[in-house]
């Protein structure tokens, strides 16, 4: 489930600082210092309203979660983050698009604001995965719940969330790839 919140952050970040140093390069309406400094405060604002989004609705599907039965349908990791990106790439392009037609109002503001964005569902991602390092049980959405775009973990089709142990699936508790032991 944390792979679904996470899922979103690697792209809004980059296309938010490529944006914001596109936009850094043009003067803008209101200028270079005002912009940026418009951009690094929606940054914050961004990062800080992404994360705490829902996170009562979160803590309550936690607690609610049921053992994963057998006829549960989970997916891997990396099915799961190419059907989010396949789903929103044509939002991520507006959003792109958008960061960048906003720089010649104010330079790297919209950039720095998507850029929050990612960084909020970063941080968002995280404390899942404290929740599911300190429950020792990987948190999943049944497939058939998610929105038709792979997305909305939280959304009103989701009634509960599955748990299995804490070394099933491809990933880590908090979203990201699961690294293998190296031998020593």
């Amino acid at each position: 489930m944390a792979v679904v919140v996470r899922a979103g952050s690697g792209p809004l970040g980059w296309l938010g600082v490529f944006a914001a140093g596109i936009g850094v390069l043009v003067p803008g309406l209101t200028g270079r210092r005002i912009g940026v400094l418009a951009g690094a405060a929606l940054f914050i604002v961004a990062t800080a309203v992404v994360a705490y989004a829902r996170r009562k609705r979160y803590a309550a599907l936690i607690r609610s979660a049921a053992r994963a039965g057998k006829h549960d349908v989970l997916q891997d990791r990396a099915v799961a983050v190419r059907n989010w990106r396949r789903g929103h790439r044509w939002w991520l392009l507006l959003a792109f698009l958008a960061a960048l037609g906003s720089a010649f109002a104010v330079p790297a503001a919209g950039g720095m604001l998507l850029a929050g964005c990612g960084a909020g569902l970063r941080l968002k991602a995280a404390w899942l995965g404290r929740r599911e390092r300190d429950g020792n049980a990987l948190l999943w959405v049944r497939v058939d719940w998610l929105d038709g775009r792979g997305g909305r973990p939280a959304g009103k089709a989701v009634k509960a969330y599955r748990s299995t142990g804490i070394a099933a699936g491809d990933a880590a508790p908090g979203g990201a790839r699961r690294r293998t032991a190296e031998l020593v």
